[in-house]
């Protein structure tokens, strides 16, 4: 390695309610409801290191793909929303399979949070991340630099736009806590299933939080089955 390379080191861990990758909104701010806390790990507790970030509004999450981690690279890479079978060059793609395993979040910052056990924790909103996910760097975020409303999206512009129906019973809704169940609607609108699975008697599980969502999809419309908790 050239010793000029400097050495990633996490600063802090983001904690959400999605356990695993399934379900993660594939972009974030497509689901502003969901709330996330970043919690600096002990060695970066510096409250002096936050000062005047308060007055920002959103922050850019530099992040570590934990779940993905590969030996090797591979320069293309198949999109979920192309159907799985369309390659693109691995550097015109989000996908997590890079030769650096960092991705780039942008959250809206809803507020600075003291404890006592870990220090000043920042509560985010729209994260597209699971629990557990390393933080290596935040930045804030600056509309007159970082938004290009002109920007083009290539392939990603129709798969932007995807959405489903989502039909889910009171009386199974209600097993979900009242301040969880916008942002788990929202999940399910956001069509968790590889866009290569169109099955409409398979039946998918998607752990959110405390509970398990079993549900199925047929005509753009999903369709919830159960709700239970987590054991």
């Amino acid at each position: 390695m050239d010793a000029s390379c400097t050495l990633f080191r996490p600063i802090a861990t983001i904690f959400t309610d999605f356990p695993d990758k399934f379900g993660v909104p594939r972009q974030s701010g497509r689901v502003p409801s969901l709330v996330g806390r970043v919690v600096f790990l002990p060695g970066y507790r510096e409250k002096e290191a936050l000062r005047g970030l308060e007055h920002f509004s959103h922050l850019w999450l530099i992040f570590d793909f934990s779940q993905a981690h590969r030996k090797g690279w591979s320069p293309t890479v198949r999109p979920p929303r192309l159907g799985g079978n369309k390659r693109v060059g691995v550097f015109a793609s989000r996908s997590p399979f890079r030769p650096n395993p960092v991705g780039l979040s942008s959250v809206r910052l809803l507020r600075l949070e003291e404890t006592e056990s870990e220090g000043t924790v920042l509560v985010v909103s729209g994260a597209d991340l699971v629990n557990g996910t390393p933080i290596f760097d935040i930045k804030p975020y600056l509309p007159f630099t970082d938004a290009h409303p002109d920007a083009r999206c290539g392939y990603a512009e129709e798969a932007l736009s995807h959405a489903l129906a989502v039909r889910c019973p009171p009386a199974l809704l209600a097993k979900v806590p009242p301040e969880k169940r916008e942002a788990l609607l929202a999940c399910l609108a956001e069509d968790p299933r590889p866009s290569y699975q169109d099955d409409p008697a398979r039946l998918y599980h998607l752990r959110f939080a405390d509970v398990e969502v079993a549900f199925t999809v047929a005509g753009g419309v999903l369709t919830v089955q159960s709700i239970l908790p987590l054991s």
